[in-house]
């Protein structure tokens, strides 16, 4: 089944903000910069994705996506994630059978795992799988075949937004628990499970971990 992943990526200065102030502004893009390189480099690896597109408009991030081999879409309003998804799905659902919209900051992901769910049979010709952050609240990954099957709504409390979209579209809806994408960054306890998630595989996440190496250093 042909797959694109859609990664959003806000321009990196205006990134992790939650972070503040016990992480510096310099240091906070450079973390969500480190973040992005990382899970771009994990899906590059993921057998189960025919495309990658990142949507930007931070030039930074497009050249991760370039260096990275994927495709780059123009997000000149960066009104948040939804909106840059939805964009994307726009212009990649005509060449593909379903999306998977990843978040820039679970630099931990394993393709090996990602590959496992992309492998995994739909349950309906319609249909979403949830993919939820540690706090069960949020959402970190969305596979939506097809493309359109509903529309996203990230943010505070998407897992149960997008658990209400699906059931008003009466569209078949699972979640799958995937440890290395439930590990997003949003706030200090975030980083410091991050860091001991890094800690315990220390072959994954090598640009994130140099930062949070000195994020630490400076604390």
């Amino acid at each position: 089944m042909s797959t694109v992943a859609i990664l959003p990526i806000k321009s990196f200065s205006r990134a992790k903000q939650r972070l503040a102030p016990g992480v510096s502004e310099e240091l906070r893009a450079e973390l969500a910069e480190a973040m992005a390189a990382d899970v771009l480099d994990a899906l590059a690896r993921v057998s189960g994705l025919n495309a990658v597109v990142v949507v930007t408009r931070d030039e930074s991030a497009r050249s991760l996506a370039q260096v990275a081999g994927a495709a780059c879409l123009d997000d000149p309003e960066e009104s948040g994630q939804s909106a840059a998804t939805a964009l994307a799905i726009e212009s990649m659902s005509a060449n593909h059978e379903r999306v998977l919209l990843v978040a820039g900051d679970c630099p931990a992901l394993d393709p090996v795992e990602l590959d496992a769910l992309l492998a995994r049979a739909p349950e309906a010709e319609t249909e979403v799988v949830i993919v939820p952050d540690r706090h069960r609240t949020g959402t970190n990954a969305l596979l939506l075949t097809p493309p359109h099957a509903i529309s996203p709504s990230f943010g505070p409390d998407s897992r149960a937004r997008h658990l209400d979209l699906a059931a008003g579209a009466g569209v078949a809806c699972t979640e799958a628990e995937l440890h290395s994408l439930a590990l997003d960054v949003d706030d200090a306890s975030d980083l410091a499970a991050l860091r001991a998630e890094l800690a315990a595989r220390p072959d994954r996440a090598l640009r994130t971990r140099a930062v949070l190496e000195r994020i630490a250093d400076l604390s």
